[in-house]
């Protein structure tokens, strides 16, 4: 699989990523299709994995079924959305508490990124939670700091110069960060990680794709409503009739990004996404410029989806 620098980090990143919020649908009693699922990603060559704290068990599945190959990937987790806590915890102690933890159950002496999960504007401009995070790095805990968020934190992350990486929500139906923050966070050197790169699937979907979630995500209604609205003008031409392809063939038709995050729990699902990015899945100009047409016609306040 092609490798992208990601940013200045010297990290060189496989073109998609492994995006583990989907493995908290799993159990840890049955381990089984994780394993699969992990080992055939780094097998294929993919050598990003993203997770966090709060997508339930996903940092101990993580842990348990491929830390023994820590040297074949570049790991990312977030911090201050703590697991089982009511509300984000931004405090110092919190947050250091969080990354001590994280290490534990991802058994790991170290993480290659370690990202700030969605916080407000108004926790970025306090400062504390960033001091922690840069202590961390201080010690070893972590290479690189990132932000995880969008609209207007996800602009003070990349103005303020303190953050190695921006992971950033992208895609058919949520289409904002092309209208300049893609382009500063490159200008900075800023390696730029996309999450929901696919909408959740939701680019010819019948309905919307989240039945049998027990766990988030409550963006996907939208991004299906979204896909409903901008497809209803008609046929693009030039885009391919597979949903994942067109999702994909968008996001990599912009030269900003490095990695962009493909989440599943199901082996054969992984298989395919990584199989549909070898055959090759490039949109016609003419198709991206009707994408880009409807979006900026049709945007009523489709602001991102934290």
């Amino acid at each position: 699989m092609d490798k992208n620098p990601l940013g200045n980090t010297g990290l060189q990143v496989s073109q998609i990523g492994a995006g583990l919020a989907a493995l908290a649908q799993e159990s840890l009693d049955d381990m089984t299709a994780v394993e699969e699922t992990l080992s055939g990603a780094l097998d294929a060559g993919i050598n990003f994995f993203d997770t966090a704290e709060c997508y339930l068990d996903s940092e101990e599945m993580l842990g348990q079924a491929i830390s023994h190959r820590r040297s074949e990937f570049a790991l990312a987790t977030k911090c201050g959305h703590t697991r089982g806590a009511q509300q984000p915890a931004w405090s110092a102690d919190d947050i250091a508490a969080s990354v001590d933890e994280s290490l534990r159950r991802l058994r790991t002496d170290h993480v290659d990124l370690l990202q700030l999960h969605t916080c407000g504007v108004d926790v970025l401009e306090k400062g504390e939670a960033i001091e922690v995070v840069q202590r961390a790095r201080d010690a070893g805990k972590t290479r690189f700091i990132g932000y995880s968020g969008d609209n207007e934190a996800a602009r003070w992350a990349v103005d303020s110069g303190l953050f190695d990486t921006l992971q950033v929500s992208f895609n058919l139906a949520d289409q904002r960060p092309r209208l300049g923050l893609l382009r500063a966070a490159k200008k900075r050197g800023m390696g730029i990680i996309i999450k929901r790169p696919l909408a959740n699937a939701a680019w010819g979907a019948a309905a919307s794709p989240t039945a049998g979630y027990k766990w988030g995500p409550d963006y996907a209604d939208e991004y299906w409503r979204r896909a409903q609205i901008i497809a209803a003008e008609g046929p693009i031409d030039g885009l391919s009739d597979d949903g994942i392809a067109a999702a994909l063939g968008f996001v990599f038709a912009h030269p900003e990004v490095d990695v962009a995050l493909v989440g599943t729990r199901n082996p054969a699902h992984m298989r395919s996404n990584i199989a549909l990015l070898e055959r090759g899945v490039s949109i016609p100009d003419r198709a991206l410029a009707e994408l880009y047409r409807r979006w900026d016609e049709l945007d009523d306040g489709w602001v991102g989806k934290n």
